[in-house]
């Protein structure tokens, strides 16, 4: 017997409309309906007022079927959101819209010597760009999305990789952009958002985990997108298998990210880290890998699938994603890492049966990451500002 649904508040109701438009591109009545558990009677008021508000367009397509509607609905190209990314070398700032074209961008880079203060000031300066465009077009960012690797690692303020006081910039946030709502991510939140936003036929619709493999390793399981805790970074890049083994930055030796990370996979093909992310998705073709690079690479492909697999014995779940420089490599290259949460996952990937899938690398192109994430957090407050009272 099936229990009772909850019933939905107004903001929910209608965080559960604009994530399946976020999601899916854009949705003709009747399948939105469907999606999000209403009567077209229920969902035209709601659509109603969203339209109303400027935060969905109804264009007028031809319809799928005979007889079938004509009006998709979709979200307003023309609702403005900001985005700050901040990676090892630069913080990326931009204004885009809901499908993710940029409007503006531009990069303001990394200090040498990185100090909560000189990462502060770098923010300063973002800021204040961001400031002056959006003020010269009378621009209002209904939502702004910032980005930082290893935020909540060990609290908001003490951040392991790139030293930042998260209290002291939304302390700037404030004084610069007063009514507009900000909030702040780890990376691979970001990464997982813009995914599972902008790629067509994204592999997994039901509750999975997304593993990003980049600077850093990590992962995130993601669940009913309209849900608060819809996002729940998970640390499995700080797994250690080799006490003795390489440094990792986050003060461990042997971590799955020290040998996996973008960094460690410059060290192994004898390049800088710049270089590589220079070549980007090229260095697969551009450097011929000998015969002990390609031995060396699929072992530390295998305990990126042991941590996988570890994850997964902890918590278990249908779905694993990955993105980054593993899906460049051929599909024989990637066993590698099938094998790894062979060795370790309780019945094997079979009998738990575990789907895994590979996406594309998504860093290089911030702040695309930061603008999906904006997009995803005002979709998920149903368009309302946070302060405003929840009718049911």
């Amino acid at each position: 017997m099936e229990m009772p649904e909850q019933p939905r508040s107004r903001r929910q109701t209608r965080a559960a409309i604009l994530t399946h438009l976020l999601q899916s591109g854009g949705s003709f009545r009747p399948p939105l309906a469907k999606a999000v558990r209403l009567s077209e009677a229920s969902l035209s008021r709601i659509l109603f007022d969203l339209k109303a508000e400027g935060m969905i367009e109804e264009i007028r397509r031809p319809a799928p079927y005979v007889g079938g509607p004509t009006g998709l609905v979709s979200l307003d190209g023309s609702v403005a959101l900001g985005a700050l990314e901040l990676t090892g070398q630069s913080l990326s700032v931009g204004v885009g819209n809901f499908t993710g074209e940029l409007r503006y961008t531009e990069r303001v880079p990394l200090p040498a010597k990185l100090t909560t203060e000189s990462v502060g000031r770098v923010f300063h300066q973002a800021l204040t760009l961001l400031r002056d465009w959006t003020r010269r077009r009378r621009i209002r960012l209904a939502q702004i999305g910032v980005t930082i690797p290893g935020l909540g690692r060990l609290s908001v303020a003490g951040n392991p990789i790139i030293p930042c006081d998260v209290d002291r910039i939304g302390e700037m946030f404030r004084d610069m952009f007063a009514d507009v709502p900000v909030a702040f991510t780890n990376s691979v939140v970001a990464h997982a958002t813009f995914h599972r936003c902008r790629t067509d036929d994204y592999p997994f619709s039901e509750a999975h985990l997304f593993v990003f493999v980049g600077q850093g390793v990590a992962g995130t399981w993601m669940d009913d997108p309209s849900e608060d805790d819809a996002l729940e970074p998970v640390e499995l890049g700080h797994m250690v298998f080799e006490a003795g083994g390489p440094r990792c930055r986050c003060g461990h030796h042997g971590c799955v990210e020290a040998y996996t990370s973008l960094p460690a996979l410059a060290e192994l093909l004898r390049l800088t880290e710049t270089e590589l992310l220079q070549l980007g998705s090229d260095w697969v073709t551009a450097i011929p890998l000998t015969p002990r690079v390609r031995q060396e690479l699929r072992q530390r492909l295998f305990r990126l699938g042991l941590a996988i697999g570890n994850t997964l014995n902890v918590k278990p779940c249908r779905g694993v994603v990955v993105s980054g420089w593993p899906s460049l490599l051929t599909e024989d290259e990637r066993k590698a890492v099938v094998d790894g949460i062979d060795a370790c996952l309780l019945g094997g990937r079979k009998q738990a049966q575990v789907s895994l899938a590979f996406v594309p690398p998504s860093n290089g192109n911030d702040p695309r990451a930061a603008l999906a994430f904006a997009a995803f957090c005002l979709a998920r407050s149903g368009g309302m500002p946070s302060a405003s009272t929840e009718a049911a």
